[in-house]
């Protein structure tokens, strides 16, 4: 049945930083919650793990209701983004801390953390101490000892902040895989865009205490809901626009209203992700827009090229596209045409 809040809000005497909110977890699902600072986030990581107690609402898991259940009787752990790990404890001993306090036998306790760090890649390093591992083995000695105790659910507060880029990374494909192959629920807090994507079933998008949206990956980066979602999550070129008699009209350009949008006459966001935008003319249908380049830039697998409409000088379009040495790019100040195919934009509505 997973994790349920309804209506869960947090207030500090006078300030709500956690606006009423509903969210569902399944059973298995890797769901990511991500926003900026003081969106809430952390928040919710804190109450679902008993770490603070809601204002109002109530926190179930299974069907049970944890609202007031302490953190260490709730069928959870938490990896934290500093590990947390004790300093005088080799790696053995921190995996199976928790054990020890449970009462388990010495013998089986063991058994147990070998076991646990040959899942998280580390059945080498038992006998040694924390000041003897790198960031990324101290994050994995970290996940061992938060599922040694075989939780419900993990919770997962930014543990990668840490980390440099390439590591990051790594981890990043790592931590996805381990919750596949163990199959429990994680509940990720992230403010990354680029790890959202990469590891969740689902992502909640939050934003002063507000959830903004929620949804697969691909939903929320090709059809964000809300004007918060499409500037937040990744690159989007953003155009002010109306809808009137089926179409779409902005300074840039008109075009047909996309299938399965609202035809009622009203101003709204035009969100055009910069790789569904091409160099080139408007065949089969695509929306041409004549430009002035104002810049390309070479940043390895991509090419960004910057232009500004003619009709609208005032806005700035961004095109992402392979890089490709075997064809010519416009060069600054040259004219050129971009366009894009109707059915790839969003509509977002402005009064979200």
């Amino acid at each position: 049945m997973g994790l349920s809040l309804k209506a869960v809000e947090k207030s500090y005497g006078a300030q709500r930083v956690l606006q009423p909110v509903d969210l569902e977890a399944a059973d298995g699902e890797f769901l990511t919650i991500l926003g900026p600072s003081g969106s809430g986030k952390t928040t919710i990581l804190r109450l679902v793990g008993g770490f603070t107690r809601p204002t109002g609402g109530h926190i179930r898991f299974g069907g049970t209701d944890l609202t007031d259940v302490p953190s260490h009787k709730r069928p959870f752990n938490t990896v934290f983004q500093d590990y947390a790990l004790f300093p005088h404890m080799s790696v053995a001993d921190n995996v199976g801390y928790g054990l020890m306090v449970r009462g388990m036998a010495k013998a089986a306790i063991r058994d147990k953390v070998v076991r646990t760090l040959e899942v998280v890649g580390l059945g080498g390093l038992l006998d040694r101490y924390p000041s003897q591992l790198s960031g990324g083995q101290k994050q994995r000695v970290a996940l061992a000892r938060a599922i040694v105790c075989e939780p419900k659910l993990i919770l997962l507060d930014e543990p990668l902040a840490a980390l440099d880029a390439e590591m990051r990374r790594h981890m990043q494909f790592f931590l996805k895989d381990l919750q596949r192959r163990i199959a429990t629920a994680f509940l990720f807090v992230t403010h990354d865009q680029e790890e959202a994507i990469t590891m969740s079933d689902r992502i909640v998008v939050m934003d002063k205490g507000r959830i903004e949206q929620v949804g697969a990956p691909g939903d929320i980066y090709y059809a964000p809901k809300t004007p918060f979602v499409a500037r937040f999550f990744g690159d989007n070129n953003l155009i002010e626009g109306n809808v009137r008699d089926g179409r779409v009209e902005t300074a840039v350009a008109n075009f047909a209203l996309p299938a399965g949008s609202r035809a009622e006459p009203r101003p709204v966001l035009v969100a055009v992700r910069p790789e569904k935008i091409s160099i080139g003319g408007a065949d089969g249908g695509r929306t041409a827009i004549a430009c002035k380049v104002e810049e390309t830039t070479f940043t390895g697998a991509l090419t960004q090229l910057k232009a500004r409409p003619l009709a609208a000088p005032q806005t700035t379009l961004l095109v992402k596209m392979t890089s490709d040495p075997g064809r010519p790019l416009p060069e600054r100040g040259a004219e050129t045409t971009l366009s894009f195919a109707p059915d790839t934009v969003a509509i977002v509505e402005v009064g979200s």
